[in-house]
């Protein structure tokens, strides 16, 4: 008969095992993680099991962890200099957008991103509508759709624009200004959830700084 301390030690391992396959479809295939993550699960648990045993399911920090060694081992020579990139890009968009309290977050923010990533942003304004304007106004091309709420789904979606910036897909979640103190209060662990302009300048500084170092070592 298996104790708790051995069933408990098989579902961590199932929970890495799909934690890791889900990791390589986010980076190889630009999956999103509630996607990779059922994939994973019903590739390695099948159909029936996966179903029954939701509780093998990683959180998405953990398939966080297993896309930054996946690009650790298999793109390490690439992958500094398009997160590089996608920053850089990201807060030439936000210093346009300075008004309206713009926040960088996702993939961009904590560094996983890989080919397949988009820029994400959050802006904070008096109504959707005016920033639409406002980028319309830039000779923006925007497409609009909904993005889930960041305090989860028992809150109504927000709407997003999307469009291209020098090539790169650019998705900005626009809230309503009071929803920018629940968003500052907001944390996942140790890493931030978001960053303003000037944390990303800083981040991007430090970037910098330790792309010179080794370089020089």
């Amino acid at each position: 008969m298996m104790s708790n301390h051995d069933a408990n030690d098989q579902v961590a391992q199932l929970r890495a095992e799909i934690a890791a396959a889900a990791a390589r479809m986010v980076a190889q295939d630009g999956a999103d993680y509630g996607t990779a993550k059922r994939k994973a699960a019903r590739r390695i648990l099948g159909e029936a099991q996966a179903n029954a045993l939701r509780d093998a399911l990683p959180d998405n920090a953990q398939i966080e962890e297993e896309v930054r060694q996946y690009h650790a081992v298999f793109s390490a020579g690439t992958q500094p200099a398009r997160l590089h990139k996608l920053r850089t890009i990201a807060l030439e968009v936000m210093e346009r957008l300075e008004e309206y309290h713009p926040f960088l977050t996702g993939a961009v923010l904590n560094g996983s991103a890989g080919e397949h990533d988009d820029i994400r942003l959050q802006l904070f304004a008096d109504s959707a509508k005016e920033v639409q304007i406002f980028l319309l106004n830039k000779n923006v091309n925007i497409e609009i759709s909904e993005s889930e709420h960041f305090r989860g789904p028992r809150h109504d979606p927000v709407e997003t624009v999307s469009f291209l910036w020098h090539g790169e897909g650019v998705h900005v979640e626009l809230y309503e200004q009071h929803d920018l103190r629940g968003a500052k209060k907001q944390k996942a662990g140790e890493r931030p959830v978001r960053a303003d302009i000037a944390e990303l300048r800083a981040l991007i500084a430090t970037e910098h700084t330790e792309h010179t170092e080794h370089g020089n070592e």
